[in-house]
């Protein structure tokens, strides 16, 4: 299936909104070609191709909303989507919260598609999938599991008030684990690109092997409170320390004092210093390394915005109805984050430890409390006791509580940022992480 241009994605849903006889109506387009491969057991499991196009159609009566989705595109089908949203609004209660569709928006350029991703074959993810395979092959005592996808995609949406909106974007996602056959020792990498180009998959997977090798027959050490230098992949996850704090910046949740960022006796932090000067976190939709989209679900514009500057809150979320009650700026969640760092890498942080503990990775992270955003979890695949600036031999696994404030007040030094999910984040050497428990899985 084509990826759309912009103007054929236009000139779709020009005709989608035509048939509409609602209030007000907004369409969304969305569409994609995926390439995946899976191994396990030093064998390729599965590998496939999906292609694929989705309507979403919003028809509005006051606050009255019914959405009806479609994949079929000829103009019977385009109509029956509209007609089938209006019936859904008008049997739909009252939205108290419900906004009327925006009018049309500026938003910026950012260039997050790239040929050398678009063009990526089953041939492609074969030797990717070979690049994992071989070497643990070659080793005799190695086992690898990993998955990757890539892909090329669009989004685009246009409303009765005049909005009309369209990003296209290429992503290639890779992860792999690699285990000792003795089941002591276990590593993990995981990367991501908009460009293809920047991705070394054999490089990647042997960071999991060395890690694997490395991590072998792990000794047991007391909990307490240590020193920490988290690598970007202990910090950043789909459930990361840092994520737990950057989308928690929900204004509303501050402002009805349900949050960390709730201001004691009522209304919200912003304007107060919450953690080290070293610590500035932006979104930036426009960025070269982390480019995303420059609007969100419902239209607005996502802009450079600063949500914490040299350790002091300077904006939270909202959503448009929080916003107008509240006579602020809509600002939507961000659609990336990054953290200002340092130059030196993670191996530098090691050098300047003399005694701590390397955690590669971090899992399994839930909350405690909200509102101190006090969290546990465990290090996975791979943790290290390191001793005079270098690392002296594996560690068994740790449980931890800690809260991401606590510990973005506890910074002894930052590295220089990677890429992580999306994201731009500096590997971080952390006093007082405090440790709980042992954990005996690898």
């Amino acid at each position: 299936m084509p990826i759309l241009s912009k103007e054929e994605t236009a000139s779709l849903l020009k005709k989608v909104l035509a048939y509409s006889k609602a209030e007000q109506c907004e369409a969304n387009l969305d569409g994609s070609n995926r390439g995946n491969i899976r191994y396990a057991r030093n064998t390729v499991t599965t590998s496939g191709a999906l292609s694929d196009m989705t309507l979403v159609v919003e028809s509005r009566y006051g606050k009255r909303v019914g959405q009806a989705v479609t994949n079929e595109f000829d103009d019977a089908s385009l109509e029956k989507a509209v007609r089938r949203s209006e019936e859904l609004a008008k049997l739909a209660p009252e939205n108290p919260e419900a906004m009327p569709v925006l009018t049309p928006q500026t938003y910026l350029e950012t260039k997050a598609a790239f040929e050398s991703t678009a063009k990526l074959d089953a041939e492609y993810r074969a030797k990717a999938a070979a690049a994992g395979i071989e070497p643990c092959r070659a080793k005799g005592n190695l086992t690898a599991a990993g998955f990757l996808d890539h892909g090329e995609n669009f989004s685009s949406m246009a409303n009765t008030a005049g909005l009309a909106a369209y990003h296209r974007a290429t992503d290639v996602n890779f992860s792999v684990t690699v285990r000792t056959d003795d089941g002591t020792g276990s590593g993990y990498v995981t990367r991501d690109y908009n460009d293809a180009a920047k991705f070394d998959v054999a490089a990647a997977s042997q960071i999991a092997i060395d890690k694997a090798l490395q991590s072998r027959t792990a000794r047991a050490i007391e909990p307490g409170k240590y020193t920490v230098i988290l690598e970007p992949a202990a910090l950043v996850s789909d459930e990361g320390l840092l994520n737990q704090m950057i989308f928690s910046m929900n204004a509303r949740q501050a402002d009805e004092g349900r949050s960390f960022f709730s201001k004691t006796g009522g209304g919200t932090k912003i304007g107060e210093k919450i953690v080290d000067e070293r610590i500035t976190i932006i979104s930036d939709p426009t960025n070269a390394d982390v480019p995303a989209p420059t609007w969100n679900g419902d239209g607005r514009p996502q802009e450079r915005t600063t949500w914490i500057e040299k350790g002091v809150v300077k904006n939270l979320f909202y959503s448009r109805y929080w916003a107008q009650k509240m006579n602020q700026k809509a600002l939507p969640t961000p659609n990336n984050f990054i953290i200002a760092g340092g130059s030196g890498s993670t191996e530098d942080l090691i050098k300047d430890t003399k005694k701590g503990i390397l955690v590669s990775r971090l899992w399994y992270i839930r909350g405690v409390d909200p509102q101190t955003l006090l969290y546990t979890g465990l290090t996975r695949d791979g943790t290290f006791y390191i001793e005079n600036g270098k690392v002296k031999f594996p560690i068994k696994n740790l449980r931890f509580n800690e809260s991401p404030i606590i510990m973005l007040n506890n910074i002894e030094a930052l590295g220089k940022p990677e890429r992580m999910l999306g994201n731009l984040v500096p590997p971080m050497k952390i006093r007082d992480f405090t440790f709980t428990s042992l954990s005996d899985a690898v």
